[in-house]
């Protein structure tokens, strides 16, 4: 059996640039899986994808040029209902004649109908038993154990299938199960072999298909064309036209030097990498490209030969704001531009080319004529927009629906300045809450805008801008600018109090209203960001450590909804308990693990004080005594709970009622350890009480060994439960200590 490297390779018309790389991967992965999973590759066998604007290939290792043939034991049915003691049911006549068992089906039957042969007769003392004796005599049949009942089982051979019916299939699911974004439907070119009115549906028009085993073409077909070993390179710098591939290990090579193509997606990224950044260094020193990963990505699907050429514009643009000048230059040129050591933008940029001509004046002097009228459009939106106030723009969003239950963006923003206040006197005052006002009231009316209008990802930004424009506070301009942040995981917070207070105003606005109105996300559909807005809620709350108490704010939101909402109340406990889920989440991104979060979140200490909480149950969980006290912890909280099913234990004990010394012991350390590690709680070193309470293990252990809680006396019942009670509310004052429990 021969093993050779394959290669696959689709030739199409430009890809869409933003899928190109989930396309290849998909592909390429797709074809490996299909081909594996029908036994054409072995265990050493690995695949490389390729992806260019005019590609998608795979390079697989080790494809066998045929399968191993397989023995398979397929179950037929139960004996119960294969056979009586006539002979072989009609059921099982119609499955053998299913499966191709015709032959041996009537072998059966002919056997059955002549006398049974003395061996069978001897070693048999029933009809039924006959019936399966002779079934038994043609190879391949069994019977055996299926669970509890019988059944008949037949084994055979399946040949291995061929290389070229192997492929067919794979390469029939690969393109199937593409994520193409838009199918276009176009007719077939003279000459294939279904041209003519004959059409096919894929991504963009395929003008060529490769498929080399080794040095071999496997011919077969897909999306009207029938495989070879013919590429075509760069549209303009290729040097033969088209290329022969001569084997499949030479495939990337080939389009390297005939083709003047970068076949590999990644090796081509790494390559626009790389003269970014000494194109960069060479413009100047301290310079920098921006980052974006995404920019990166496009750029790398765009072109197959990339060639980094150094452009710039006029200075008199930088007095546009530069969020606005970047965002133009990559959304619509997908240009690099550069900054200075400060992160401020500078007037050069990079462009990358997808030709290498000798003489690159035209080509530079081309892109910076292009990008000319966009900064003219940007610098003419910012002057146009600075000759009105945000302040006068705001009776406008009375005008805007935001949603047809919960009205205007007018309507909106007067919520927001109302939970904005409430927040901001419980965090500052009448000051805080006063400048929180101002920025909420302005906060939206950047949307009305035509900078806004033109890149809406500067909502907020421009805000900022235009509030310093105004003559308002820093605070003021910085809530406007922060008020959507975080925006995505990992973004930084709002910068200041103001920020932070109108940034939660906002996003609780959006929560309890999608809650308040049935919204709810559901699977991974979550059209408001939801799950967004709930982790940037408990992001700001945790990391800020804000001594704010979520459903009292939760809430005060509701309410300003007013009659919108008529069940606030059981929405409001759905939307808690969606933050408290997020949380759980977010804590296991910041390393702590699942036991820890739990413990911590089912104590619900204030949010601020939760990184402290957290900390303080992992040096708890160091400890040896963790393991005991975790466990009694747990044993201690079933104990009360189904105690209190059958009415209320208090937290207080007769020591008059003691009869063992277990119990006096356990209410002596509770006395001696008990007031030390309450006081170390109240002063916020919740490490140190945890760390206290430590010292209860043996006392915690002699008790259990010792005492028999449920004792028949009930005053010593309740008294005991009531010790336990004690004990319990010591030691889950941070933390519920029995989420520690393995």
């Amino acid at each position: 059996m021969t093993n050779n490297n394959l290669l696959v390779e689709l030739f199409v018309e430009e890809l869409p640039p933003k899928a190109l790389k989930k396309l290849g991967e998909s592909f390429a992965g797709t074809l490996f899986e299909q081909l594996k999973a029908q036994g054409l590759t072995g265990a050493d066998s690995r695949v490389t994808p390729y992806a260019t604007p005019r590609r998608l290939a795979a390079h697989i290792t080790q494809v066998a040029a045929k399968a191993a043939d397989q023995a398979v034991q397929q179950k037929l049915m139960p004996t119960s209902v294969s056979l009586n003691s006539e002979g072989i049911t009609p059921a099982l006549i119609r499955k053998m004649d299913a499966l191709g068992l015709d032959t041996q089906r009537e072998r059966i039957l002919l056997a059955l109908q002549e006398p049974f042969d003395s061996v069978i007769r001897a070693a048999t003392t029933s009809p039924l038993e006959r019936i399966r004796a002779e079934v038994l005599k043609n190879p391949g049949f069994s019977f055996a154990m299926d669970g509890k009942a019988e059944a008949l089982f037949y084994e055979r051979v399946v040949p291995g299938v061929a290389l070229q019916a192997g492929l067919q299939k794979a390469l029939h699911e690969a393109i199937a199960k593409l994520p193409i974004p838009k199918v276009m439907t176009y007719q077939l070119q003279e000459g294939t072999p279904l041209p003519g009115w004959d059409s096919v549906q894929f991504v963009r028009p395929a003008h060529g298909l490769v498929a080399l085993h080794g040095s071999h073409v496997v011919p077969v077909t897909a999306l009207g064309l029938t495989a070879g070993r013919a590429t075509r390179g760069h549209r303009f710098e290729a040097v033969a036209d088209p290329i022969a591939i001569v084997e499949a290990d030479r495939y990337a090579d080939a389009l390297r030097d005939k083709g003047a193509v970068i076949a590999s997606f990644d090796e081509r990224r790494a390559e626009i990498a790389r003269q970014l950044q000494a194109a960069a260094a060479q413009a100047g020193a301290g310079l920098q490209v921006i980052e974006d990963e995404a920019l990166l990505d496009e750029v790398t699907a765009l072109v197959e030969r990339p060639k980094v050429l150094p452009c710039q514009f006029e200075a008199q643009f930088l007095g546009v704001p530069q969020e606005c000048l970047i965002l133009t230059m990559k959304a619509n040129q997908k240009y690099f531009p550069l900054l200075d050591a400060q992160g401020r933008l500078t007037h050069q940029f990079l462009i990358v080319s997808n030709i290498n001509p000798k003489d690159p004046r035209a080509v530079i002097e081309g892109n910076e004529r292009v990008v000319r009228p966009r900064l003219q459009d940007a610098k003419f939106f910012f002057d146009q927009d600075r000759k009105k106030t945000l302040a006068s723009r705001v009776p406008q969003l009375a005008k805007v629906v935001y949603h047809n239950k919960l009205g205007t963006q007018g309507e909106r923003v007067e919520r927001v300045r109302t939970i904005a206040r409430h927040i901001g006197q419980q965090l500052g005052g009448d000051v805080l809450a006063q400048a929180a006002d101002q920025a909420a009231l302005l906060a939206k009316a950047d949307l009305l805008t035509d900078m806004v209008g033109e890149f809406p990802e500067l909502q907020g930004v421009m805000g900022g801008y235009y509030a310093r424009h105004d003559g308002l506070s820093e605070d003021v301009a910085f809530a406007i600018e922060d008020h959507y942040k975080p925006r995505f995981a990992g973004d930084e917070l709002p910068r200041g109090q103001v920020g932070t207070v109108v940034a939660l105003a906002d996003k609780l606005e959006t929560l309890v209203g999608m809650f308040g109105i049935g919204n709810l996300p559901t699977g991974d559909k979550d059209p408001f960001a939801l799950r967004r807005h709930a982790l940037g809620v408990i992001r700001m709350l945790v990391e800020k450590q804000l001594p704010l108490e979520l459903s009292e704010v939760a809430h005060a939101a509701a309410q300003s909804f007013g009659a919108l909402l008529p069940d606030a109340g059981k929405s409001n406990e759905q939307l808690l308990a969606f933050i408290y889920e997020r949380v759980s989440t977010y804590l296991r991104d910041q390393d702590y693990s699942v036991q820890e979060a739990d413990a911590v979140i089912a104590a619900r200490p204030m949010w601020g004080e939760m990184p402290r909480c957290l900390d303080a149950v992992r040096a708890f969980a160091q400890l040896p005594e963790a393991p005991a006290l975790a466990a009694a912890n747990k044993r201690i909280g079933n104990i009360l709970k189904k105690a209190e099913t059958e009415g209320a234990v208090d937290a207080h004990v007769n020591t008059a009622l003691f009869s063992e010394p277990a119990e006096s012991a356990l209410h002596t350390a509770l006395q001696d350890v008990g007031p030390r590690a309450d006081a170390q709680f109240k002063a916020g070193d919740y490490t140190a009480s945890l760390q206290t309470l430590a010292a209860l293990r043996t006392s915690v252990d002699a008790f259990f060994d010792d005492v028999m809680v449920n004792a028949e006396q009930a005053d010593v019942r309740l008294n005991r439960l009531g010790l336990l009670k004690i004990l319990h509310q010591a030691m889950n004052r941070v933390a519920d200590l029995s989420r520690l429990a393995a």
